[in-house]
C-alpha cells in the first residue's frame, strides 16, 4: 500500500507519520502492494480529524474520525475500514470484475465469519415536483430528516441535498 498523508492546520511530526502508517499498515493484508491510500490530518479547534480514502475500483472505502487526540483519532479510524471492510467483503468481491487487482486473494476467499447481509425493509415512492436546491432545503427542515431527493429546477435533474455539520447544507449533483 502507498500511504500519502497530507495536513490541514496541523504540522505533520515523524511521529504522527508513524502513527498514520503503523496503523493503516495492518490493512495491508486486505490490499494489493500498488494500492493508494489517501491520508488528511486537520485541526479545527478542539477537533482532531482523520480522513482515510482508499480508490477501489468504482468504489471508496472511506472513514473520518474525530477526537481531542489525534493518535485516537488514528486508532479509530483503522478499526472502522477494517470493519467494513470484513463486513462487505463478499459484496465488494462479486460486484466488482477484477477485485484482485485491488484486493488480495487471501482476504476475498476468507469468509471464515458471518457476513452481514444488507436487506432493503421499507420502499417509498412519491412524486418530484421541480424546486430550487434552497427550497429544498426547506422542505427537508420542515420533514425533519437528514437529505431530500429533489427535481432540480434549473438542470430539470434528479438532486439530493443533505444536511452537513455546523448548520450548513450539501448538494449532491449527479455527474454524467
Amino acid at each position: 500500500m502507498r500511504i500519502t498523508i497530507t495536513g490541514r492546520n496541523i504540522e505533520l511530526t515523524e511521529g504522527l507519520k508513524a502513527a498514520v502508517e503503523d496503523k493503516l499498515g495492518k490493512l495491508e493484508r486486505y490490499f494489493t502492494p500498488d494500492t493508494e491510500v489517501y491520508v488528511t490530518l486537520s485541526v479545527e479547534k478542539e477537533r482532531q480529524k482523520i480522513e482515510v480514502t482508499i480508490p477501489a475500483k468504482g468504489n471508496y472505502i472511506r472513514s473520518e474520525q474525530v477526537s481531542n487526540d489525534m493518535y485516537v483519532s488514528i486508532d479509530l479510524v483503522e478499526e472502522v475500514i477494517e470493519r467494513q471492510l470484513k463486513k462487505y467483503r463478499t459484496k465488494i468481491a462479486t460486484k466488482q470484475q477484477n477485485a484482485e487487482s485491488v484486493f488480495k486473494k487471501e482476504f476475498l476467499d476468507n469468509s471464515d465469519e458471518e457476513d452481514e447481509e444488507i436487506k432493503i425493509i421499507r420502499t417509498k415512492k412519491f412524486g418530484i415536483k421541480p424546486m430550487y436546491p434552497e427550497d429544498a432545503c426547506v422542505q427537508m427542515e420542515l420533514l425533519g430528516h437528514d437529505f431530500f431527493v429533489f427535481m432540480n429546477a434549473e438542470t430539470e435533474e434528479v438532486n439530493v441535498v443533505y444536511k452537513r455539520k455546523g448548520n450548513t447544507y450539501g448538494l449532491i449533483e449527479p455527474e454524467f
